[in-house]
């Protein structure tokens, strides 16, 4: 039961993280509405802007396959998973702080403070009964 729940956090995990794939491609004008829409005022413009939100979000969605991936086989990727989850324990703390030092909005802060590092706990979590679980069977 809990290598299923395991499986399923990943998985969902990697579905979440794959829906940043259209961000990759999406118009600046979209970007540029999506911004102001977020509370952040207009889209500086700039190449460096458009590359890093694009990079962003290409990454989020490679990091996403791999999580997908792994979800198939828990045990198999366990040392990946477990990274993973520390790195978003990581992130979740880094960024929630980083937000707030430049004032953004509380929901984007909140966003990376109740996703990312929460998640990584869980998973964790699940790791760790699913080890003693799969011990105890002979």
């Amino acid at each position: 039961m809990t290598e299923r729940l395991l499986k399923w956090l990943v998985r969902l995990t990697g579905i979440a993280c794959l829906c940043a794939i259209p961000f990759v491609f999406i118009p600046r004008a979209w970007m540029a509405a999506i911004h102001e829409w977020s509370g952040l005022g207009p889209l500086p413009d700039g190449a460096i802007v458009s590359y890093l939100a694009r990079a962003t979000s290409a990454f989020y969605a490679m990091f996403g396959g791999l999580m997908l991936i792994c979800s198939f086989d828990v045990r198999r990727y366990r040392a990946i998973i477990t990274y993973a989850a520390w790195l978003g324990i990581a992130y979740g703390i880094i960024m929630s702080v980083h937000n707030a030092l430049l004032h953004m909005p509380i929901d984007w802060i909140l966003g990376d403070a109740l996703t990312a590092g929460p998640t990584g706990v869980v998973i964790l979590i699940l790791q760790h009964f699913a080890r003693r679980a799969e011990a105890r069977i002979p």
